[in-house]
């Protein structure tokens, strides 16, 4: 039987990371020839990799380093069709205490990404992008045209490498596309997320469970369907130079999400807010809602899981995950 990817050679970078080790295991099942480009460390972690089987283990070229390496990004694309970058430091809380390290990883590690993929002539670059880089909007649904507005180091960071993509593309006829995905989640993600957050620390027992702001909204996306999206847009026709959102088009604010897990774990419990857990006032971004009739359009995507069994499955892996993270500590 064909798959969609058989003989395609793809490197994702960021495999090992939320996102990134679903769709590496994604394009397995879909036959690719798979590059894994995992942060280094001392240890030979994958990540979230780590746990594969034998079979998928063989079938994938783990390549650990960092996006911050020109000469090893370089390499690493040698011989690749289409490059899923994924990379990236993302946690907002910390872009406010390190943003150096953010705009070397976001912006110079997309340049590198993107100078290695002139240099290759790699068939397709799939730029990961954020709904942060709009701030807080002026209308939604937020399509693809609205204006761009850095309210945090992380979200300025992207919206420089977008910018970046949007220019080599121009300038250098490099084949990118940018997918904007609105908060994703599921299974893997860290604790640094809201809905991890929430449902780890009742799964631990708490019944007064410790967040930040109530109010805002977002349009929560589950990982599968966020990682279809990325499978699409490897192999759409035309789309270069574009950008797409990968959203629901539902927005549910924190407090939602709170009555939300609660009812899909069963249980009872109040919200305590922590001062330390606030954004700064104007750098709190109140509401994304994506607009996705262009995905649709483009790629014949749209989202099939909703929010509620999206919770479920999410609730189902953390119970049995418990161990890997540390409910009720603020993590950065």
């Amino acid at each position: 039987m064909t798959k969609r990817y058989d003989g395609v050679k793809v490197l994702v970078t960021g495999a090992d990371g939320f996102i990134g080790s679903h769709l590496t295991e994604a394009l397995v099942r879909e036959g690719a020839n798979v590059r894994a480009f995992c942060l280094y460390n001392s240890f030979g972690s994958r990540g979230w990799l780590d746990g594969l089987d034998a079979e998928a283990e063989r079938r994938i070229d783990f390549r650990l380093g960092d996006v911050r390496d020109g000469r090893f990004v370089e390499e690493s694309m040698a011989g690749i069709d289409v490059v899923f970058h994924l990379a990236a430091l993302i946690a907002i809380p910390y872009s406010y205490q390190a943003p150096q390290s953010f705009v070397d990883t976001n912006v110079t590690g997309t340049l590198h990404v993107l100078e290695a993929a002139r240099r290759h002539k790699t068939r397709r670059v799939i730029q990961t992008s954020t709904s942060e880089v709009y701030g807080t909007p002026d209308t939604v649904p937020i399509r693809e045209t609205h204006p761009l507005q850095g309210q945090s180091p992380y979200s300025a960071t992207k919206i420089a490498a977008d910018k970046l993509c949007e220019a080599y593309f121009s300038s250098f006829d490099v084949p990118v596309l940018t997918l904007r995905p609105f908060n994703t989640f599921g299974p893997r993600q860290s604790a640094r997320a809201v809905i991890p957050t929430i449902l780890s620390q009742l799964l631990a027992g708490q019944t007064e469970i410790t967040l930040g702001a109530l109010d805002p909204k977002r349009d929560l996306t589950y990982v599968s369907d966020t990682v279809e999206g990325y499978l699409l847009a490897g192999l759409a026709k035309g789309v270069e130079g574009d950008t797409v959102h990968l959203g629901t088009g539902r927005t549910d604010s924190v407090k939602d999400v709170f009555d939300a897990a609660c009812r899909a774990l069963g249980v009872k419990a109040t919200v305590k807010q922590a001062a330390e857990r606030l954004r700064p006032g104007k750098s709190e971004v109140m509401v994304l809602q994506s607009d996705p009739a262009k995905a649709k359009r483009v790629l014949g995507w749209e989202a099939k899981v909703g929010l509620e069994e999206g919770l479920k499955r999410t609730g189902d892996w953390l119970e049995a995950n418990l161990g890997k993270y540390r409910p009720g500590v603020y993590a950065v």
